[in-house]
């Protein structure tokens, strides 16, 4: 009998990939952008590109200026908050890195790559993992709350600073003490097992701590893992060696908040530090061209020249072996 209800549920997960057809697939250090022909979907577990954007998006509030022009006019050159989902389509579960301001526009792309839901009105996730608490890592939670979804019992992954933050301060309280979230602990460096074949590390890093901790994630599969870095403050006031954490993985997508220095007329970037991309490419120049694509930078402010495919920035960073990463990519993380 448990064989007969088994054999439903594995076919079914396998005819959901048809829907993912058109994503580009990175399998190893292989990045299929898109235009490129994918190759033909395994029911092995992979990370997903949900968003691309600094918290704010693109384009952003109150932005009148060149640079948010053409997405203010052309809706397909928008960007969503950085977020990454992760998928195994032979347990039908599904997570997301973050709960961003565009949860619900994440969370209908998800459904339509892994149509995993059952409900016609319920999330269906089976956990948020929660970098920090910056507005473009947690506020989507609010989406779960009895306003709107009306969750029950959702899975938020989150370190000790930022569980107490959530279960004190309104309105998270509310989604805690009203049962719409569970709060479920993270330790640094302690690696918690999603199932069996999926594990996820918190990784402490330094950063604007007002109200939490900010950690990136480390998401290992049964053959490849991925390393998840949206915000730093600098690479050298980490205790880690990041080439290191690169060569690590197959692929790192990480902080590209800003291009360069001057992108903010009026604003002091000391009170909002990022590496620049410019910094990160002379950095990491010394690693092997193989080691190098595996960065994908992320976490792109409306300011910044790479958002835009055709940029002369856009350009240069592609002439020296890095990417952005793309709303939709895939990372399989099967063997």
């Amino acid at each position: 009998m448990r064989i007969l209800e088994w054999l439903p549920r594995r076919w079914l997960s396998l005819l959901a990939w048809g829907a993912m057809a058109w994503l580009p697939v990175c399998s190893g250090t292989d990045a299929r952008r898109p235009g490129a022909t994918s190759r033909t979907p395994t029911a092995e577990p992979f990370v997903v590109v949900l968003g691309t954007a600094q918290d704010a998006g693109y384009p952003q509030s109150a932005c009148r200026r060149d640079c948010c022009a053409e997405a203010w006019r052309d809706p397909s050159r928008r960007r969503l908050v950085s977020s990454l989902a992760i998928v195994d389509p032979l347990s039908r579960e599904r997570w997301i890195i973050d709960a961003t301001p565009d949860f619900r526009e994440q969370l209908h792309r998800l459904d339509a790559i892994a149509p995993f839901a059952t409900s016609p009105s319920r999330a269906e996730l089976d956990g948020f993992l929660l970098t920090h608490a910056h507005i473009g890592h947690y506020t989507g939670l609010q989406q779960l709350g009895r306003e709107a979804i009306g969750e029950r019992e959702t899975a938020v992954y989150a370190m000790p600073r930022l569980s107490e933050f959530l279960r004190t301060n309104g309105p998270w309280s509310l989604l805690v003490s009203a049962g719409h979230i569970a709060l479920r602990p993270l330790v640094a460096d302690e690696p918690v097992r999603l199932n069996e074949r999926l594990t996820v590390t918190p990784i402490l890093v330094p950063h604007r701590d007002e109200y939490s901790e900010t950690v990136g994630f480390r998401i290992a599969g049964p053959g490849r893992t991925v390393l998840f870095i949206p915000d730093i403050d600098k690479w050298e006031k980490w205790d880690r060696n990041v080439e290191d954490e690169i060569a690590r993985v197959e692929v790192a997508y990480l902080d590209g908040t800003f291009y360069s220095a001057g992108e903010l007329p009026g604003r002091d970037l000391s009170e909002i530090p990022h590496p620049l991309i410019e910094e990160s490419m002379a950095r990491f120049e010394t690693l092997p061209p193989a080691v190098r694509a595996r960065v994908r930078f992320l976490h792109l402010n409306h300011t910044n020249p790479a958002l835009r495919a055709d940029s002369d920035a856009a350009r240069e960073l592609t002439r020296r072996g890095f990417t952005v990463a793309v709303e939709g990519e895939v990372v399989e993380l099967g063997k």
